[in-house]
């Protein structure tokens, strides 16, 4: 098979083809590795629980801080420049936290990661493919974060290994190199800014021929205004919901492995449970993708929100199968969180303003996102035990659900 077979003609599936790359390398340095990485360092640096994830938080409150400039920038722009900078920053990041030895620099090297994961995460990836898709637009968000899915299944395993081989400062010298090799040439050599630009159409679809013969012009892009979507009170009921449904699905995630360890679990069977996430993450998201035609995006979000709540309570029953079964349960609820957000904008909000609106939505997430991490630990500090916390993280996901209820449809841009 010759390489022109292998790699797509249309420069929207090449796009999509070099993103499946670099967003779970991304992810998995960027975000994923930091859980794997907190015991080791704790006993070193010798820092509370509430000052590790005082940085993650950090980090996830600066990228949320970024979103809207970053969404209107790949609106106008594209991605290529944008991604290929924040890759060259998370590198340049990932070196320096190798060889941090002090709170206030740990503290100024994970707002630089912020920046980092504000600049190659969903948020530009997805902006920067839905100037290229809309009948297909599920389909190329689909195959991004079926790789990306993977990332916490890759990198939470072999960021342990690495760890306990060479320590967690080499190991994330090797990490720091592994995410530039990979992710700032695909950025900077595959990513455009529009199909228009090159003459292209959306899909790829066939141009419209005057009476001439000449092209006719594109038609031009259809969407809200970031005022229409700010004025709609479904946007900001969503935006309440995807709040606590961020706070479950964070809070779970990145204290999963010391909810487990302060169990009695083995630190390896935790984390191997935590890496199974991934996995369950890729198959909810087809199993979404597969439902759009079929169920009403209200119904799918509703039911995953509700998920998130069902899988708390089961890794509070404790015991190796509810466990699993929760692994199961928060990882379709997590994988499907990161596609029905970005459905619900584009099919609500359309492609013209795509990135400023859902910057917008992500900007609200930050609190949540920041919170969730830091917020958790010291609720675990003060009440001596994760147990009573994890119950009001259940509590969190049936209000996410509920929060729905007031959310009204409006006319459609998905197709």
């Amino acid at each position: 098979m010759t390489l022109r077979r292998l790699w797509p003609s249309y420069r929207g599936w090449r796009m999509v083809a070099a993103l499946t790359i670099t967003e779970p390398v991304s992810w998995g340095v960027l975000y994923y590795a930091f859980s794997a990485l907190i015991v080791p360092m704790q006993k070193e640096l010798g820092w509370s629980l509430a000052a590790l994830t005082g940085g993650f938080s950090l980090a996830t409150l600066v990228a949320g801080l970024a979103a809207i400039p970053v969404g209107r920038w790949v609106d106008r722009h594209g991605g290529r420049g944008l991604m290929t900078l924040g890759s060259i920053l998370g590198v340049l990041m990932v070196l320096a936290w190798s060889r941090v030895d002090s709170l206030p620099l740990f503290f100024a090297i994970w707002a630089g990661i912020g920046l980092a994961q504000a600049g190659t995460l969903y948020e530009p990836a997805f902006a920067s493919v839905s100037q290229w898709f809309r009948r297909f637009r599920s389909r190329a968000w689909l195959l991004i974060t079926i790789t990306a899915g993977f990332a916490s299944t890759i990198f939470l395993p072999l960021t342990g290994f690495l760890s306990g081989r060479v320590g967690w400062r080499e190991s994330l010298v090797i990490l720091a190199v592994l995410l530039g090799v990979v992710t700032i040439p695909l950025h900077a050599l595959v990513l455009r800014r529009r199909p228009e630009d090159f003459g292209l159409s959306p899909d790829n679809e066939p141009q419209v021929l005057l009476p001439d013969g000449h092209a006719a012009p594109p038609p031009p892009l259809e969407g809200a205004t970031m005022r229409e979507a700010m004025h709609d009170p479904g946007f900001w009921w969503l935006a309440v919901a995807f709040w606590l449904a961020t706070i479950v699905s964070i809070a779970a995630g990145v204290h999963f492995i010391p909810f487990l360890t302060e169990r009695g679990e083995s630190a390896g069977f935790a984390a191997a449970a935590a890496g199974a996430i991934g996995a369950a993450q890729v198959l909810a998201r087809v199993v979404v993708t597969a439902l759009g035609g079929r169920l009403s995006l209200m119904t799918i979000t509703a039911g995953v929100f509700l998920l998130q709540a069902v899988s708390v309570v089961l890794m509070l029953v404790g015991g190796h199968p509810a466990i699993v079964l929760a692994v199961l349960l928060l990882g379709a609820g997590r994988g499907a969180l990161t596609l029905i957000r970005a459905d619900m904008m584009a099919d609500r909000y359309g492609r013209a303003h795509f990135g400023a609106i859902s910057g917008m939505l992500a900007l609200w997430l930050v609190g949540a996102r920041a919170l969730a991490p830091v917020g958790i630990g010291l609720l675990v500090t003060a009440a001596g035990g994760y147990d009573p916390v994890m119950w009001m993280l259940a509590f969190a996901g049936l209000l996410s659900a509920l929060a729905l209820i007031p959310v009204r449809p409006v006319a459609r841009y998905g197709s």
